[in-house]
């Protein structure tokens, strides 16, 4: 969808207040100190910092006057039924902001001949907005609240021209709680490609002279928001590092006025491009594996996409499990071993008793050099005591799946135990290792499971453009972070956006083999594991119920949603599927 203010519909004062919104509100997040009264230098004559670095040359002294007569046609034209001047409201349709001024004198001549002639107000140049950049980015979903305590006002005195240099130079940014003035304002939630409509309404004494209150309200810079942060990334790309820069520290004043999910991923995001412009690449080493880990668990906690992920492949590897006496699992992903108490329940209650159970689980080094996957595997193996079920264990370190040898994992006859190989958020951490990603499925092949069991995010981030793949992820993580506003105010919660916002950083700030979250599509994964001699496991329509009956029990349903796609199941909120479950095996011919 392109930005462009052509494209949007209403009556014509609604698209003459969306100019005065679009220019004015650009006013006061310009600013160092938004909250601050702040003295205007040289009369007023300073260009806006924020629309010079976009290709804007507007002086700040000026908005105000612009919006003034705005104000005053709006006024006019809303008595025009009365008036019989209906063809003003229906026929008279300007979009180019640069004859604004001219047609505003002549509107407000013909309107009201008797009223003083205003001074002709500088040019607008609106083209970062109506540039032809595609930017195919809709609304960044969210549960943001935009309260009156995010909202300002400009206050600017409107009098005689021979007072205009004195008020130009008291000029005042304040709150728009003023107590002789009354506002009263109707908007829309934001729509990248529209603009959001701010109606200020002013009452004063008779005496007094009018005033124009313009509000600019944290919907509108949600738009803004968002073009600041496309913007950015498209100067990053072009090595434009000077606008980056400027862009990026306006950025955090214009997340300051969001609220909710929106103001959460946009710091993050803010974050990662200062990493990206300045270099400063987020650490990829023992310590932050760590706190990786850590931070997994309070994301299990916090909303059920891990929980989605170990139930929906634990169902698929009992359904392959049947019959057998002894199991074996190898996980690509053990962390804390969060996902195998389940199936141990599952195996004990087995119609004709459990089986012999054996868990290979492979994880990075610890940051102390303790011997973590051990004492793991020592929990599991007294839960597994408790339930009666005969377990054996074995922990392999590896810095990489890439590192993995089929000799190592102690394979025995098929005949006599079947093997089941998972992997939860782990794959897509080979793609940028060359080879890396044909190793490891080289040696699943070897070692001959009755089933593979995949969980990924399903969202492409690994393209070969920085813009797409910047566009991409913000739609992604914006919807994540959306679906976790419903859970309670926790630490949980707190460091799940931790965890999530190390994944944007990643993403966004580091290249190369650094940047290890290249997430992929099913039909992605699907093509790179049907070229390695794999074939699809269709995963029943039990999993897929039972999934769905678990999800609505724990969250009641809000918002999450279950999809079946080609015998894969995705857990997704509401329309945009998040992740996704597969299971292959081996294809005939291998």
């Amino acid at each position: 969808m392109k930005r462009d203010l052509h494209q949007f519909q209403g009556p014509p004062q609604s698209r003459l207040s969306n100019h005065v919104s679009s220019s004015s509100s650009s006013l006061p997040v310009s600013k160092d100190k938004m909250m601050m009264v702040k003295e205007e230098e040289d009369g007023g004559n300073m260009d806006d910092e924020l629309l010079a670095v976009l290709g804007y040359k507007v002086r700040s002294s000026e908005m105000a006057e612009v919006a003034l007569k705005l104000e005053q046609l709006e006024t006019m034209m809303g008595n025009v039924q009365e008036d019989g001047l209906s063809q003003f409201a229906t026929d008279t349709v300007h979009y180019n902001p640069s004859e604004l001024c001219t047609w505003l004198d002549s509107m407000l001549s013909e309107l009201n001949p008797s009223s003083d002639p205003i001074l002709p107000s500088p040019e607008i140049n609106n083209s970062f907005l109506t540039g032809a950049s595609d930017y195919d980015l809709k609304v960044i979903p969210g549960n943001a609240i935009y309260r009156r305590s995010n909202q300002f006002a400009i206050d600017s005195s409107s009098s005689s021209s021979s007072n205009q240099a004195v008020n130009n130079q008291n000029k005042r940014l304040k709150s728009c709680s003023s107590p002789d003035s009354m506002i009263t304002t109707n908007s829309t939630t934001p729509q990248i490609g529209t603009t959001v409509t701010t109606t200020a309404t002013t009452t004063t004494a008779a005496a007094e002279s009018t005033r124009a209150v313009i509000l600019v309200d944290s919907q509108e810079n949600g738009v803004r928001l968002v073009h600041a942060l496309m913007a950015c990334a498209e100067a990053i790309q072009n090595n434009n590092l000077t606008i980056a820069e400027a862009l990026v520290k306006q950025i955090g004043f214009l997340a300051v006025s969001q609220a909710g999910a929106m103001r959460k991923v946009a710091t993050y995001f803010a974050e990662a491009l200062a990493r990206r412009i300045y270099r400063l690449s987020p650490p990829q080493n023992q310590i932050d594996h760590s706190i990786s880990d850590t931070l997994q668990m309070h994301f299990y906690e916090t909303c059920p996409y891990l929980k989605f992920a170990h139930f929906t492949a634990n169902q698929a590897i009992l359904e392959a499990f049947e019959g057998k006496k002894r199991v074996h699992v190898i996980d690509f992903s053990m962390n804390q071993g969060l996902q195998w108490p389940a199936l141990m329940q599952a195996l004990a209650v087995r119609e004709g008793g459990p089986p012999i159970f054996r868990l290979t689980g492979i994880g990075p080094p610890a940051a102390d050099n303790s011997d973590h996957l051990h004492e793991v595997g020592c929990k599991l193996a007294q839960f597994a005591e408790a339930i009666h079920v005969e377990f054996e264990y074995r922990g392999f370190v590896a810095n990489s799946l890439a590192d993995l040898d089929a000799s190592m994992l102690e394979l025995r006859p098929s005949e006599t135990e079947a093997v089941a190989v998972n992997s939860v958020f782990e794959l897509h951490k080979l793609l940028g290792r060359p080879g890396g990603i044909e190793k490891v499925l080289s040696v699943v092949k070897q070692v001959k499971p009755v089933i593979f069991t995949v969980v990924e995010q399903e969202s492409n981030h690994n393209g070969p453009v920085f813009l797409d793949r910047f566009t991409e992820s913000l739609h992604y993580y914006s919807t994540l972070f959306d679906s976790l506003e419903g859970a309670p105010n926790s630490q949980d919660k707190v460091m799940s956006e931790v965890y999530l916002g190390k994944q944007i950083c990643n993403l966004v700030a580091c290249e190369g083999p650094d940047r290890v979250e290249r997430h992929e599509t099913l039909s992605q994964w699907g093509n790179r594991f049907g070229s390695s001699g794999f074939a699809p496991a269709l995963i029943g329509s039990d999993t897929f119920k039972l999934a769905s009956m678990l999800l609505a029990h724990n969250n009641g349903g809000q918002g999450y949603r279950v999809e079946e796609n080609n015998g894969c199941l995705m857990l997704g909120w509401h329309t945009r599927p998040l992740i996704t479950t597969s299971a292959w095996k081996l294809s005939a011919a291998h």
